[in-house]
């Protein structure tokens, strides 16, 4: 049997007998590949539309259960994140933002050898760019009373510093499509109990194998007590295809909620919250792994789709 036929992010032109990320039969100049060792691809044509019709599929989920679509900033004060344990827990992933110090440009110049500015050329960095998009839907509902039901939905860039980048499944920058929910203990478990069957049911209409396994997050410190808590009793569930998680669930009781001032208003209590996030370019490595190319897991979203549409109208029945 012929095995599948991989194309790179630039689409036709492209197609080689490997995936993206182990292509090296064209040109390392072409837009495609320039930046993807450095975790940093580039998606032309046919895997930007595939990339925003998975998004706008993972949205529509989440404004159909209520949620409401914002917009989040692409970076967040140190300060903030550091409030929430961030840096403690992942300083290997961390990536901060720091203007010049222009009073040093002519003593701590650029390297061209190096391609890097020296650490003395930056003033002191007080921007963080997030490895996940829901720190800031806390953030911003930090100090305010919500709604026991509150579902927000939010698609972000999100940066992770990584020992080493392939292709579209691991990268310094990516985007991650999340369906948060702020409010009681039971809104937030069950939107997690919802939104894994929905995946699953996906899955399923994507003939694409998913295992969802327990997992923890990559906390620095191995040994630290939230790093065994979560060993102990799992709070993040991720979906994966072969090795690669594409998606996952995950609950954070009311650290969030307590950490932002974000109470309810049925009680007055620290709110409770879980997400489910989707990576997305790691869902076009997927898709293009198990399909062959861009035009066949394009084919296959909108068949699973229009699939999911069909089942949902037998399930709500006739209209009366």
């Amino acid at each position: 049997m012929r095995g599948p036929r991989f194309r790179g992010p630039g689409g036709a032109n492209s197609e080689c007998a490997n995936p993206p990320e182990r292509c090296t039969d064209h040109d390392r100049d072409d837009p495609e590949h320039v930046g993807a060792t450095r975790g940093l691809p580039t998606l032309g044509p046919e895997g930007t539309r595939l990339l925003r019709l998975l998004d706008d599929t993972f949205e529509s989920w989440g404004v159909g259960a209520g949620a409401r679509p914002m917009t989040m900033p692409p970076l967040l004060p140190a300060a903030d994140l550091a409030r929430l344990d961030y840096y403690d827990n992942f300083p290997h992933q961390a990536v901060v933002a720091a203007p010049l110090d222009l009073e040093r440009r002519t003593t701590a110049p650029f390297s061209p050898d190096s391609g890097t500015f020296p650490a003395e050329a930056l003033q002191p960095a007080a921007l963080g760019l997030p490895s996940a998009s829901c720190y800031a839907v806390y953030l911003t509902h930090q100090g305010t009373s919500v709604a026991d039901d509150t579902l927000v939905t939010i698609c972000s860039w999100c940066f992770r510093k990584e020992t080493h980048y392939e292709g579209m499944r691991r990268q310094l920058g990516f985007r991650m499509r999340e369906i948060v929910a702020i409010g009681s203990q039971e809104h937030a478990e069950t939107h997690l109990v919802d939104f894994t069957a929905r995946v699953r049911a996906y899955a399923a209409a994507l003939d694409l194998p998913l295992n969802r396994e327990a997992a923890t997050d990559p906390f620095f410190d191995k040994g630290s007590s939230k790093a065994l808590l979560q060993r102990l009793t799992p709070v993040k569930h991720e979906f994966l295809y072969e090795d690669l998680a594409i998606a996952s669930v995950n609950t954070h009781r009311n650290f969030f909620g307590d950490r932002c001032s974000i109470s309810r208003e049925s009680t007055g209590g620290p709110a409770f919250t879980s997400c489910v996030a989707f990576g997305l370019e790691r869902w076009l490595s997927a898709l293009t792994r198990r399909y062959g190319s861009w035009e066949a897991a394009t084919e296959a979203v909108l068949d699973a789709n229009a699939r999911m549409r069909a089942d949902a109208s037998l399930a709500a029945g006739p209209v009366i």
